[in-house]
């Protein structure tokens, strides 16, 4: 799986209306390209995003704050973090803020895919469905979930380096 997307709520056609939905998918596999195996997931991700046009001057959540959107395009932002599926609540409040105060039309939220084997709860995908439609009426934004899984990163042996 290199990329699963999911629209929901209607996030599709809000994409299509704003001739970005080939973009985000673009994007999304871009992403999973540049992450696959890397250590510096943070420092990456800007890059790409920011190579793929994401990286419009006014990406504030709040005004006067620091927090940023970590892309926004033509009223679409991007948001995620790929260390642990749990951002998916801090991801989506982040993104209503921003729809909310009409600043942007709809999100997409990308989530690393991996989780214990041992989860009785279902596929992530099936997890994010649930979830997302319980957070209703709180969340009611349309979105786009994007799950990657972006294998182990490669750690550099020490005894290579002549290391003890």
């Amino acid at each position: 799986m290199p990329v699963e997307v999911m629209h929901l709520r209607g996030a599709e056609q809000i994409l299509h209306s704003r001739h970005l939905k080939d973009d985000v998918m673009q994007t999304m596999y871009y992403l999973e390209q540049c992450l696959y195996g890397s250590l510096y997931k943070k420092e990456i991700s800007g890059f790409a995003l920011n190579e793929m046009g994401w990286c419009e001057a006014n990406r504030q959540i709040l005004q006067g704050r620091r927090y940023l959107y970590k892309g926004l395009k033509k009223q679409v932002a991007i948001e995620g973090n790929f260390a642990s599926y749990e951002y998916i609540l801090e991801g989506l409040f982040r993104l209503q803020v921003g729809y909310d105060q009409g600043r942007i039309h709809t999100g997409v939220l990308m989530l690393t895919g991996q989780r214990s084997k041992k989860s009785q709860l279902g596929t992530t995908s099936d997890l994010i469905k649930k979830e997302i439609e319980m957070l209703y009426p709180t969340i009611s934004m349309p979105v786009t979930v994007a799950l990657f899984d972006l294998g182990t990163p490669y750690l550099p042996d020490d005894r290579e380096k002549g290391g003890q």
